[in-house]
């Protein structure tokens, strides 16, 4: 597999089309990093590390997808803006506003991963991993 991301980013979005409750992934650093800020955005309900044993390196990343009232997902797209073959970078007075604040673009910056808002209020830029609305 070239870029993991991306295949984490389709199960989540095929999974929320799917209308399925939780999604399964493997795990990395960058990986838990994005699920912290879906949740912390409002875009899952939870998420959850699996070990068969504390020195067990591969694991299960559970994602608890979350939906509407009317059971409608509230992951309404995801898209990879910077791609293994064409990175995508930019200054802290450019980061983007995804759909005029609802969603969340997520950047992997020299203070660690942030959302854009969290971007903005730091002062620093970086590369634009994904886009969630």
């Amino acid at each position: 597999m070239t870029d993991p991301i991306a295949d984490f980013l389709t199960r989540v979005r095929n999974a929320s089309k799917a209308k399925q409750r939780k999604v399964d992934v493997r795990p990395s650093q960058l990986k838990l990093a994005i699920a912290d800020l879906m949740k912390k955005g409002g875009f899952i309900k939870n998420y959850k590390l699996y070990r068969e044993s504390e020195t067990d390196t591969a694991g299960i990343l559970r994602l608890y997808l979350k939906y509407s009232g009317k059971n409608q997902p509230v992951i309404h797209g995801v898209r990879k803006v910077s791609r293994p073959s064409r990175r995508v970078y930019t200054r802290c007075d450019k980061v983007p506003k995804v759909m005029g604040g609802i969603g969340m673009a997520v950047l992997s910056t020299s203070k660690g991963v942030m959302s854009d808002e969290m971007a903005r209020e730091n002062k620093v830029g970086g590369e634009v991993i994904c886009t969630i609305w």
